[in-house]
């Protein structure tokens, strides 16, 4: 902590000069540039959080993670036929456009339709067809009951004109939502205009946390959101120019495995490396006690989570027992590549579970690459293991489409290539009972079945935070880390800040 509180102090003390910003842009710092402006396509957290101020939904959650009517509300009018109505009169493309019932019917058409690539399709399979009723209502069939299909309904609604001219959403996005796109004159620097007053939001990519840092506090950046280490979220705790906000998350940290690899594919290496890690004293040394351990994606406090199951704590004894017959000794010892992103802090926990997997006898080799390469690695199953976070997760599908074994790339995040014919039944099983109790005790049962199996080792979950410059008003953190904040963010003027001050 000294040496890098020192080194912040240095900077600062090197830049103390505070700078007025060039002018009413409200500026964004990111650790990593979004990759993919369309919702039918995006998987990054930061797409999805950027996303969700360009688009349009038909259906949200709240706190609880069940859905709530957004752009429509809905009835089941039998257990496979569910209508949507549209509810805001005013709603109008950014494009001048109107949304219709049309656009949702051409949104979810073009997920499902055989040729697309979309990681949605496999959630979507369920849908048998879709028909427009009128403007305002459509209606959708399914191929079988499901009690959640409306959460289902999450993804941002494009205009059907666009869908038509194959227009590229991906870097050219066009929704209804309360920002709208302006420009993207590099891969690291994104601009939106709010709708409401013309107030702009640019997001700069900042890699290195230390100058995301230094950014923030010479006024060149005016929030940032995570992806800091400890020490430097403390020394900004002790500044009166910057404000901080902190509160417990749902970010699901987790080491995943190539199952195909002869040695990841053994599940007694999988739970001898389970067994090796120090949850507990990462999450007390590195991350000052800003995170919990996690047995499972959901966390307990969620309606369908794995309440109870046992986070699996450390037993070295027991690794070397698993290692040795597994077939590994001092003589034939097991090598392992662990790819992480170039962040410092990641960069930092990699090392810290390598020193404690080499206390098993496991040697580690650490392969870190800037955050592009490394997710399009962990995509296309370049690996055979990583460390990774799942975000923002509401909905249980995340079981279907992150294990199914039918939920392969690019279809789905199945990445290891898990193939365990009692997962799929499970997961089936659940998502055909009516009732969510029902549907609880089968995700529960695959939740146990999983900690078994580990495709996944589970790691914790994150705290989230973000630091706000003492000028920017009405941020307020949320629970799943998404940006919708920005909605009602403003600065503050000087003569505001200095009657404040007076105050």
């Amino acid at each position: 902590m000294g040496i890098a509180r020192s080194a912040v102090l240095l900077f600062c003390l090197l830049l103390s000069a505070c700078q007025a910003p060039s002018d009413d842009v409200i500026r964004f710092g990111l650790a990593a540039a979004p990759d993919n402006l369309d919702p039918r396509f995006a998987t990054d957290a930061t797409s999805e959080r950027i996303n969700r101020l360009l688009y349009d939904r038909l259906v949200d959650f709240d706190a609880a993670a069940r859905p709530v009517p957004a752009l429509a509300d809905w009835q089941q009018l039998s257990p496979r036929h569910y209508r949507f109505r549209l509810r805001d009169d005013d709603r109008l493309f950014h494009h001048g456009e109107r949304l219709t019932a049309t656009d949702v019917a051409a949104t979810y058409a073009s997920i499902i339709d055989p040729r697309s690539t979309s990681p949605h399709r496999g959630t979507l399979a369920m849908i048998k067809r879709i028909e427009v009723v009128d403007a305002d209502r459509v209606d959708f069939y399914l191929h079988r009951a499901d009690a959640l299909f409306p959460g289902y309904l999450s993804i941002g609604i494009l205009p059907a004109t666009a869908i038509a001219a194959e227009r590229p959403f991906h870097n050219a996005p066009l929704g209804s939502g309360p920002f709208r796109f302006d420009a993207w004159p590099d891969p690291g620097r994104l601009e939106l205009v709010r709708l409401r007053d013309g107030q702009r939001i640019r997001f700069e990519q900042v890699k290195d946390p230390t100058m995301r840092v230094l950014k923030l506090l010479r006024n060149e950046v005016d929030l940032v959101q995570n992806d800091l280490a400890p020490e430097l979220l403390q020394y900004l705790r002790e500044r009166n120019d910057v404000q901080v906000q902190t509160r417990p998350g749902s970010s699901f940290a987790y080491i995943g495995f190539q199952l195909e690899d002869i040695d990841t594919g053994n599940s007694d290496v999988r739970r001898a490396i389970a067994l090796s890690i120090d949850r507990q004293a990462i999450i007390k040394h590195l991350f000052r006690g800003a995170a919990r351990p996690a047995a499972s994606v959901l966390p307990p406090e969620h309606w369908a989570g794995g309440k109870g199951l046992e986070v699996i704590g450390r037993d070295l004894a027991e690794a070397r027992r698993l290692l040795q017959r597994a077939g590994y000794s001092a003589a034939r010892p097991l090598t392992l590549s662990y790819k992480t992103s170039s962040d410092p802090f990641r960069l930092r926990i990699a090392t810290v579970v390598q020193q404690q997997l080499a206390e098993a006898g496991i040697e580690v080799k650490i392969q870190s690459y800037d955050w592009g390469t490394f997710y399009g690695d962990i995509k296309a199953g370049r690996f055979q293991m990583y460390s990774l976070s799942w975000v923002g997760v509401k909905l249980p599908d995340i079981f279907r489409y992150a294990f199914h074994s039918e939920s392969l790339p690019p279809g789905g995040a199945n990445r290891g290539r898990l193939q365990d014919p009692r997962v799929d039944t499970l997961i089936t099983r659940a998502t055909q009972e009516a009732e969510l109790p029902r549907q609880a005790e089968y995700y529960r049962t695959l939740q146990q079945h999983l900690v078994q199996l580990l495709p996944y080792v589970p790691l914790w979950y994150e705290d989230q935070f973000s630091v706000v410059r003492a000028d920017i008003n009405g941020y307020q953190l949320a629970t799943d880390g998404n940006y919708d904040a920005l909605v009602n963010v403003t600065r503050a003027s000087s003569a505001e800040l200095h009657s404040a001050s007076d105050g």
